[in-house]
């Protein structure tokens, strides 16, 4: 592993071994267990396709020797009896319940045998969960936007549904290597902004998340802003509430009791929601005006904003199981939850963002030690009920440490309970000494090393080692190796594995040395297949003058392979700070696989165990207004409303893709 290594590098590293969910003085594996496991697990040498080029167009590129096809899109209907997407905004807003939501997001194939259960190792059939963050109401409505006070009923129960999740069955045909959802079976389904779901955790029955809906404050309704994701090796999905704030009412109230936290977490007094939801009358819309106009708590939601900004477990395979939010993981912009390489007889581990400039990473640690017997909802409970929440501190060495979360931390004295530091949890880092973070966005576990990656995507809020470049525009990609190759370990080293950047910056920003078949801009999906493949999604707005969002594929190096270093702005004059930083890629091991069309994000990604089906969401294409895509994709004169959609992506030679 060391192989290439300078010797500075390795005197400020140390030894380092490869990590699982535990073990520290224990030989440790040559492949480690991965998440989804597939046999036998092979680091492809050398990435097998030739780079794609910078597009502005209004289709999807890809490279040579690659299809794709658009899977499950905007409306498409998820059962019969309901009239397929018509393209003006005439469905429904009851229909959206068993329609595809919109801004298709982070996702996850789950193989499914014949006997209904999770198969890690089935391709041809299997259920895919994918989140729906937002919604563009424009191409939602038959005339565009409703801006009357208030707003038409049908539009907003249209727009509650578009948010939240998708389950659906996908199927792979009898020739070939294509995919097609099922209309219609067992498995589909929807959870929206209005689903009921638990609170499990220290947080269940707290009396800051009673509510009118919820008066012994162990239940709520509803996901919204579900950005990345992640799945358990007992075969659920995780999908995570981002940006919940904006959609809470809230008036002048500042002599309220919670106000620092309502202000921490940017739930700012006289802020009127961001779609208006709660300008009707009914108990569906009211929930989101966090005003106290009753009695008691139980009277009113004044409490509703604590029952969002969690981790929520959902069970695809049971149509009839209520989703859990699990409160031990702390209250934040959840971008993701990503669980290490799982080990039987070991605790397990989840790394998390919290998505906002300045804000910060975070483990969490179960009590339980995993065993891969377990499986649903039952062992979400076990294992994400009870553990310890960590934060990280990154510091100048390339060390780093994880802090405690937890009412014997000194640091957290003037929290009354554990309830109060998952609640407030940016409160409760704040206190620590945490390091502040350029939006940390997705995550993704290495399962050949178990090093764990994470998207920092832009916005520069206090430099540090960690975050080096002054403004950051184009964000970066940190990394840590667990000392001891134990992801339960309290310390770590890391380093940037890549530099977001134009090849035209100067050098001196440009620091990774990226050149026109590899160079990105804003860094934010993140996942690595089983077969060591990281690949990288961007959501960028400060380089689409020169192209559209893109999708990258890399076989990256280690941590401490490379040395030291200190950026500038992009001005190549203001000065950063010095930091470490990894091997500069090359085209060899970091490429562009994917361009997306006008205006969109190219964000989630899944594949099939056998690695020959890749499933990318193309979010909100031509939102800018003048785009047309998936239409655009075989007619350039198409002047269709976009659609958020899924595309499948195949081989021409039904081969393995990226190799």
């Amino acid at each position: 592993m060391l192989g290439g290594i300078s010797a500075t590098t390795a005197a400020l590293f140390g030894s380092l071994s490869l990590s699982a969910c535990g073990g520290g003085d224990d030989p440790a594996p040559t492949t480690p267990t991965p998440p989804t496991p597939t046999d036998p697990i092979v680091k492809p040498t050398a990435l097998g396709f030739s780079p794609v080029a910078h597009s502005l167009a209004d289709v999807v590129k890809l490279p040579t020797g690659y299809s794709m096809s658009v899977l499950y899109a905007l409306g498409d209907p998820l059962v019969y009896g309901i009239s397929s997407w018509a393209g003006d905004g005439s469905e429904t807003g009851a229909s959206y319940e068993l329609r595809a939501g919109d801004h298709h997001d982070g996702m996850y194939f789950f193989g499914l045998s014949d006997a209904g259960a999770y198969d890690p190792k089935r391709s041809d059939r299997g259920l895919l969960c994918l989140n729906h963050e937002n919604i563009t109401q424009n191409f939602l409505h038959p005339a565009g936007t409703s801006y009357t006070n208030p707003r038409p009923a049908s539009d907003v129960d249209k727009e509650v549904n578009a948010h939240g999740v998708s389950i659906v069955e996908v199927k792979r045909g009898a020739s070939g290597n294509g995919m097609t959802y099922v209309r219609g079976s067992m498995y589909n389904r929807r959870l929206t902004a209005a689903t009921p779901m638990e609170l499990e955790g220290p947080v269940r029955g707290n009396a800051r998340v009673v509510t009118k809906y919820s008066a012994d404050g162990t239940r709520t309704r509803g996901t919204v802003n579900n950005c990345a994701n992640g799945m358990t090796p007992w075969g659920t999905y995780l999908t995570c509430e981002e940006n919940w704030e904006g959609y809470f009412r809230r008036d002048a109230d500042t002599t309220r009791a919670d106000n620092a936290s309502l202000n921490r977490y940017s739930l700012t007094a006289n802020q009127g929601g961001s779609f208006g939801w709660s300008q009707l009358t009914g108990d569906l819309y009211e929930r989101w005006y966090i005003a106290a106009t009753g009695a008691t708590a139980a009277d009113d939601y004044r409490n509703a904003a604590n029952t969002y900004g969690w981790i929520v477990e959902v069970d695809p395979f049971d149509p009839n199981s209520t989703p859990v939010k699990r409160t031990a993981l702390g209250r934040f912009a959840h971008e993701g939850c990503w669980p290490c390489n799982p080990v039987a007889g070991k605790p397990m581990v989840f790394y998390m963002g919290d998505d906002k400039s300045g804000d910060y990473i975070y483990k969490f640690v179960s009590t339980a030690k995993y065993d891969p017997a377990d499986k649903g909802l039952a062992a979400g409970a076990k294992y994400m009920n009870d553990g310890t929440l960590y934060v990280a501190r990154f510091d100048a060495s390339g060390a780093g440490e994880w802090l405690p979360l937890t009412t014997a931390n000194p640091a957290l004295a003037a929290f009354p309970s554990l309830a109060d530091i998952m609640i407030d949890t940016r409160l409760a880092a704040d206190a620590v000494g945490a390091t502040k973070m350029d939006r940390p966005e997705w995550g993704a576990v290495n399962p050949l090393n178990g090093e764990v990656y994470m998207t920092l995507t832009n916005s520069n809020n206090t430099l540090s080692a960690a975050n080096p470049r002054p403004g950051n525009p184009n964000g970066h990609i940190i990394r840590w190796h667990e000392d001891g190759g134990d992801a339960t370990a309290t310390t770590f080293k890391w380093d940037v594995y890549v530099f977001g950047s134009p090849t035209a910056a100067p050098a001196t920003y440009n620091i990774s040395g990226l050149t026109a078949s590899n160079d990105m801009s804003s860094p934010d999906g993140l996942w690595f297949d089983s077969r060591g493949i990281l690949w990288i999604q961007t959501d960028d707005g400060a380089y689409t003058g020169t192209t559209n969002c893109m999708m990258l594929a890399a076989t990256p190096g280690t941590v401490g392979d490379g040395g030291a270093a200190t950026p500038t702005g992009n001005d190549g004059t203001t000065p950063g700070v010095a930091t470490l930083k990894g091997a500069n890629p090359t085209e060899a091991n970091l490429r562009r696989f994917l361009v997306g069309p006008i205006d969109c994000e190219i964000t989630g990604i899944a594949m099939t165990p056998d690695h020959k089906t890749m499933f990318v969401n193309i979010q909100h294409p031509g939102d800018g207004g003048t785009g047309h895509w998936p239409a655009s994709q075989t007619n350039p004169a198409s002047t269709a409303r976009p659609r958020s959609a899924t595309i499948a992506i195949t081989k021409d030679d039904g081969g393995e893709i990226g190799v």
